[in-house]
């Protein structure tokens, strides 16, 4: 390199250096410059981008309905907030220096001192009215701060730099990631082929849950459709392949594609998305391309897993679906029996008459509602197929009704639907819904939950009333008693026929529990399942002797069964058998025993 011409660039740009430094202290100071690069510009308004980079093909962006398109060098969807995010950059550039006309003036080599010769980039921005040229030279000695200068402007701006980075270098910088986006859009249709299977699916309009038309017309996985939308809005190209027309998309796995996602609303295709195959040295990503547009992109596949799924998948995985409150439950079963919501809601079992249990009512509904579907049997049933799955006659049916409507007839409940259970194999038990002609498969231990006689909905509070309602206990146990009295709160002693210690807190606790005597469930009623569990003659008993003289009697069963204790009463004139607490079994066994004889 000559010695001589390095110095002079040296030279150069000292002086440079020095000028932008005079311009900075004394200009500003002076109010000689304007306070804006581009004072006319509204983002807003803008309707059109035009960047030419140094050495690289021009491009150009246009909105249009508010939405940004690329149309140069390539027709494609562009990404409008980094295009805005430089227009706002620009609309607030105010400069740190500005080199007049007048001081230009006998500078022969103008453009090439200030780096306009060969621009680093030369853009043009359309709003209605007004067109910005804007010509950026090169960076001052710094590197902070860049000249600019504005067509139909006769000096020179020196602006800062920052700006720099929201301009466009190829293309790719503006070419929006996202392969289709759905905000705002009301979809209501979908079509998905997957290899040699096709699935459709529809969206009712009134209460947007999504429904299959084909291969089969079946209630869909609402929650997986959803889900599956919201994966593939979010999938973002990481790599554009191609954009020639002539590229030959069976070299990719496009022809035909691996998988075809195409979303729509009314008689309007929103999308149209193709992926094909993987990458040789990246299977985690997959090629594909968006109908329409000639561009061969690589994206992530595993945003795209719901979409691989089997067309059993996109079903509704639930027997059902409640969307209304339930006021009526009738069931036919080991007896027929109903469930009926009153006006004050409280629940009552018919015909027996007996109040029901609204935690067990509770359950039985929530239990339909999450009863899931293992297995999709068979999705064509006919009548004669029927009694091999035991459906001819079901062995239990649940009708579930809405409230009470008046009608012509008078007053009656809606069917909100019908569910019938067969024959069980191994865990499962097959069920079917009246309004469809499949065949479902449930688990035997979901189905064994549900009731299948009145009785096991009965209230599960057996009384109730105030340890200070208690003067004493009457304990029998093989043949031995023991007899306490209740001298006030927590103060107990033992009659004087009876020996032992007394824990005067546990006794108090024990008592209180059993003076809310609640079931845990209810296993039997009547004399003929005594035996069964284990109430013999000489088993435990307690007896609640109260102020006013009525007494109140629990008989607790087989001791060995101490996970699922059960007890026994008399309610109504009959026993009822059920299972008891097993914290209150523990202190009933540890403080209200007979102790052995000596």
């Amino acid at each position: 390199m000559n010695p001589r011409n390095t110095w002079r660039w040296i030279l150069v740009a000292v002086a440079l250096f020095a000028f932008i430094l005079v311009h900075q202290k004394f200009l500003q100071e002076a109010g000689g410059g304007p306070e804006k690069v581009l004072p006319r510009l509204q983002v807003a308004a803008v309707r059109s981008v035009q960047v030419r980079p140094a050495a690289s093909l021009e491009l150009r962006a246009e909105r249009t309905n508010g939405t940004w398109q690329l149309t140069a060098p390539l027709v494609y969807p562009a990404q409008g907030v980094s295009i805005e995010q430089l227009l706002m950059e620009l609309g607030r550039l105010a400069p740190v220096a500005y080199i007049t006309a007048r001081e230009l003036q006998g500078r022969p080599n103008t453009d090439e001192e200030y780096g306009f010769a060969a621009p680093q980039a030369f853009v043009v921005i359309e709003q209605p009215g007004y067109t910005y040229r804007l010509r950026v030279g090169a960076k001052t000695a710094p590197g902070d701060q860049v000249f600019l200068q504005v067509l139909g402007v006769e000096g020179i701006y020196v602006v800062d730099a920052t700006f720099l980075k929201n301009l466009p270098r190829t293309a790719d910088d503006w070419r929006n990631t996202a392969l289709v986006e759905l905000h705002g859009l009301a979809l209501d249709w979908l079509a998905v082929t997957n290899g040699l299977k096709v699935l459709e699916m529809r969206r009712d309009t009134t209460n947007g849950v999504w429904r299959m038309t084909y291969p089969l017309q079946a209630r869909a996985n609402n929650a997986k459709v959803e889900e599956a939308l919201q994966m593939i809005e979010s999938v973002r190209v990481r790599q554009f392949i191609s954009d020639d027309p002539k590229t030959d998309p069976e070299t990719y796995g496009l022809q035909p594609p691996g998988l075809e996602v195409a979303l729509g609303q009314g008689t309007h295709t929103v999308a149209r998305l193709q992926f094909g195959k993987s990458p040789t040295n990246d299977t985690r990503l997959v090629y594909g391309r968006r109908f329409g547009l000639n561009a061969i992109v690589a994206v992530p596949k595993d945003l795209l897993a719901p979409w691989y799924a089997s067309v059993n998948d996109f079903r509704d995985p639930f027997l059902i679906t409640l969307t209304v409150p339930v006021a009526a439950v009738d069931v036919r079963g080991q007896e027929a029996f109903s469930l009926r919501q009153q006006t004050n809601g409280q629940w009552q079992v018919l015909p027996q008459g007996l109040p029901a249990d609204a935690g067990l009512v509770k359950e039985l509904l929530s239990g339909l509602g999450a009863m899931r579907i293992v297995e999709f049997t068979k999705d064509v049933v006919i009548a004669p197929d029927l009694p091999a799955y035991g459906l001819a006659s079901p062995a239990r049916q649940y009708f579930l009704r809405a409230a009470a409507t008046n009608t012509p007839d008078g007053p009656a409940n809606a069917l909100l639907a019908e569910l019938g259970f067969g024959t069980n194999q191994a865990d499962k038990v097959f069920a079917r819904r009246a309004d469809e002609s499949f065949v479902y498969a449930v688990k035997l231990s979901d189905f064994q939950r549900l009731p299948a006689a009145g009785w096991q909905m009965r209230e599960r509070r057996i009384w109730s009333f105030s340890t200070n309602d208690v003067s004493g206990l009457l304990i029998t146990q093989q043949g031995r008693t023991r007899q306490l009295v209740r001298n006030g709160p927590h103060s107990w002693s033992l009659a004087s026929n009876s020996q032992g210690t007394i824990n005067d807190l546990a006794v108090e606790e024990t008592v209180s529990g059993l003076c809310q005597l609640t079931a845990a469930a209810w296993l039997a009623r009547g004399e003929q399942d005594r035996v069964r569990f284990g109430l013999a003659d000489k088993s435990h008993q307690i007896t609640l002797e109260l102020k006013n003289g009525q007494k109140a009697l629990v008989t607790f069963g087989n001791e060995a069964n101490a996970n699922a204790p059960c007890a026994a009463t008399t309610l109504d004139g009959e026993l009822w058998i059920f299972e008891l607490p097993a914290w209150l079994y523990a202190y009933v066994q540890r403080y209200l025993s007979v102790p052995p004889n000596p």
